[in-house]
């Protein structure tokens, strides 16, 4: 495990220091970069992975935030020079969640889908600025979910995910909430009301 501190460093230290230590691989090897912003994971993420990395995020804190980059060698593409800053990747875009499954028919095919399409919003070059989870959405930001590893990526890029209070009270699940935070109606309502696009699988 190799550890990369650009806490405090502003862009494009974080991507610079990062693609050193990548360079400096002679096999496999995982990489923990700490960042204290949102748009350093979205610049790290997107470096690493165009550099043939398995990249998660996580937030750690208010601002802290650790990228961890799995790398079975040095970067395919390590170009030299500096690294230019992306500006936020987040649009104005909101994805509603308000099934743990996606579509009709088999249920365990669409807990499947849904999860892939969880996966599939991580790869958007344009981030959704919200996700909101409601009825059995819900299920998807608490312990158990096999979304969480996404979810979590997801927040550290900055995206904000929301879980409706009154599902998580109707299912018991209040107290397993494992990622992002808690919202009302009016919230939602509002979220959806001021978004440029909704996406709802």
């Amino acid at each position: 495990m190799i550890t990369v501190n650009a806490m405090g460093d502003k862009c494009p230290v974080p991507v610079i220091k990062t693609k050193k230590a990548m360079q400096a691989l002679t096999g496999p090897e995982t990489i923990e970069v700490l960042v204290d912003n949102e748009i350093s994971v979205q610049n790290v993420t997107k470096m690493a992975s165009s550099s043939g990395g398995q990249v998660t995020s996580e937030k750690l804190g208010e601002q802290e935030f650790k990228v961890t980059i799995r790398m079975e060698g040095a970067p395919e593409n390590a170009q030299s020079g500096e690294e230019a800053c992306i500006p936020d990747a987040r649009g104005n875009l909101v994805v509603v969640m308000a099934s743990d499954r996606m579509g009709e028919g088999n249920d365990e095919l669409g807990k499947v889908l849904a999860k892939s399409f969880i996966f599939a919003v991580t790869q958007l070059e344009e981030l959704p600025k919200t996700m909101l989870f409601y009825n059995g959405g819900a299920t998807l930001t608490c312990e158990g979910s096999d979304c969480l590893q996404d979810l979590k990526s997801l927040e550290a890029q900055g995206v904000e995910i929301q879980t409706c209070g009154t599902c998580l009270d109707y299912y018991g699940l209040k107290e397993k909430l494992a990622v992002g935070s808690v919202t009302n109606m009016y919230s939602i309502v509002e979220t959806m009301a001021g978004a440029s696009k909704i996406l709802r699988p």
